[in-house]
Order: structure tokens, then C-alpha cells, then sequence
């Protein structure tokens, strides 16, 4: 997904008087593989107005929860939290595949060229109308979104060791992430509930962006 999925959550956390960077992650499925570093380029390009010396808390929504540990190794700046948003969890230790067997069978049938669909094309009208509080937000969220290579999802993302020696924490929207939400309780990390879809940052950005200050806070 693009940066504007956020957007709304970043104005309600400058609002409130915290700095905040949404870095674009359109751009790494270019090229070829690996893509993992030019995730963690993409993160150091935002962040780069911002001095090194100052402590930065990492903010990770969905797919974007599996590259984390190779961010927090990338970036010059000390992280004092991260906090994983109805987002996918990477391994504790050696590597992660960004996607488990059953969501590669789902999606290589889709695959046109090596590439995939954009990502809201993949589901159910049913699915995907309810993630957005109204059309224009879904039309401005669908246009942004890239079409990855199927070869993106078939990458293994490296985990340096101690990457979760900060406190880390959890916020749960919904099913499917319930059992993800489960197992970052078991890692003995915050959790925290608003219930919504997937993109219920987008639907509630006030709620959302309180739910990161109180998670960061005790991180």
C-alpha cells in the first residue's frame, strides 16, 4: 500500500505535537531481487531530515511488520519501540519468508508476466468496500498502489540477531491478525485492540493515531 493509508493517522500525531515521517514504499518491488534493502533505503530516506542522534519509534502496518527487524539494523537512529500495526510478525531468529505456501498458491493463478495484481484486486468487492470510509479515500488508495512482482512475495527477509532487545508492542484490528495478536502476547509485547478492518487506520485515524501514543509511551 501507498503512504496516504496513513496520512490521516500522521496529521492527528502532529496534531497531538509528535514528528512523524511516512516514508513511500512504492518503489520496492522495482528491479529485481532481493527487494528487502531497498525497503530499508526507502525508510532511511525518510528519516533523513531527521538527526541521527534522535530516538525514533518504528510504526509497521501489515506486510511491512516482516522487514522491520532489517530496518531497525539499517537506520543510524537509535529505536526505542516499534509498535506492529494488524501486521505480520517476523521470525525471532535467521530468516522470514514474506509469504507462507498457502498465500503463494493463492497467488501465482493471479500472476500476469511475473506480475501480480494490485493488492485491493485480489479480494472480494464485499472485502474490500467496508476498509474505506468513503469513495474518494478508495480512489486515492487504489491509484497508488503498485503491482509487485510475483519474485517479491518468494523473498526471504534476513533477522539479525537481538532485534527485539527495545520494547515492542502490538495493535490488533481484526481477523485474521487475532492469532498474530496472540503471538506477539506470548512475546511478552503490549497488545492492544481497536477493531476495524484492515485499513481501519483509514476509517479511524483519531482512534488509531491515540492507540500508537499510548503504545509508545509504554514501549
Amino acid at each position: 500500500m501507498g503512504p496516504s493509508t496513513w496520512h490521516p493517522v500522521a496529521e492527528h500525531l502532529t496534531a497531538a505535537g509528535h514528528q512523524v515521517r511516512v516514508p513511500s514504499l512504492l518503489d520496492v518491488g522495482t528491479g529485481g531481487p532481493p527487494f528487502w534493502p531497498r525497503t530499508v533505503g526507502a525508510v532511511r530516506d525518510g528519516l533523513r531530515q531527521v538527526p541521527p542522534s534522535r530516538p525514533v519509534v518504528l510504526v509497521a502496518h501489515s506486510n511491512a511488520g516482516l522487514f522491520l527487524p532489517a530496518i531497525r539494523s539499517g537506520l543510524d537512529h537509535p529505536v526505542t519501540g516499534s509498535v506492529f500495526v494488524d501486521a505480520a510478525l517476523p521470525a525471532r531468529v535467521g530468516q522470514t519468508p514474506v509469504a507462507p505456501p498457502e498465500l503463494l498458491e493463492f497467488l501465482r493463478p493471479m500472476a500476469v508476466d511475473g506480475r501480480l495484481p494490485r493488492w485491493t484486486d485480489w479480494w472480494d468487492e464485499a472485502d474490500v468496500a467496508p476498509m474505506f470510509p468513503d469513495p474518494e479515500m478508495r480512489r486515492t488508495v487504489v491509484e497508488e498502489q503498485p503491482t509487485l512482482p510475483l519474485s517479491y512475495y518468494e523473498q526471504h527477509i534476513p533477522v539479525p540477531d537481538g532485534w527485539d532487545d527495545h520494547p515492542c508492542a502490538y495493535l490488533l484490528f481484526g481477523p485474521p491478525y487475532d492469532e498474530l495478536a496472540s503471538e506477539a502476547r506470548e512475546r511478552g509485547w503490549r497488545v492492544a485492540h481497536l477493531p476495524g478492518a484492515h485499513l481501519h487506520q483509514l476509517v479511524d485515524p483519531a482512534g488509531t493515531a491515540r492507540h500508537l501514543i499510548e503504545l509508545a509511551a509504554t514501549t
